[in-house]
């Protein structure tokens, strides 16, 4: 097996971005937003590039892809794009984004628009709305101090 590995700054998908454009007037980072970023979706090509060739792994330290920034930020990202990324969990259990996707609508009472259900149009602006929600909960938050530093 080879290992090899892409230097992404901590910058580009990293949980607290430098660009003040991308957080809230609360001080929350705002996902959605980063992902329309020029660099986001140049890291993302070439992710998807780099795994033409081989094997790609994205690491993180949270157990539960729901608190990971990687899971809010990265992946709708990269699904988009016809990537499936799965997050590996404890146990070595596999778990694909879409079916982290279903837990968190189920989470926030959205099961009506989980996959297979017959509300597929409307799944992503619900799915949008489920993952502010919980990028509300657990994404970095700048306080005012600090978006004046900018």
């Amino acid at each position: 097996m080879r290992v090899s590995s892409m230097n992404f700054s901590e910058n580009l998908w990293g949980g607290r971005p430098t660009d003040p454009r991308v957080y809230q007037a609360d001080g929350v980072v705002d996902y959605a937003l980063r992902r329309k970023a020029r660099d986001f979706v140049a890291g993302v090509e070439r992710v998807i590039e780099l795994s033409r060739q081989q094997k790609v792994a994205l690491m993180c330290a949270e157990e539960d892809p729901l608190h990971c920034h990687r899971f809010l930020m990265i992946g709708p990202a990269l699904l988009e794009r016809g990537v499936t990324p799965v997050h590996i969990r404890r146990g070595g259990v596999l778990e694909s984004q879409r079916e982290a996707e279903d837990r968190l609508l189920a989470l926030n009472h959205l099961t009506a628009f989980t996959s297979g259900s017959l509300f597929v149009s409307e799944r992503s602006t619900a799915l949008e709305d489920a993952l502010r929600r919980q990028a509300q909960e657990c994404a970095f938050r700048g306080s005012p101090e600090q978006m004046e530093d900018f």
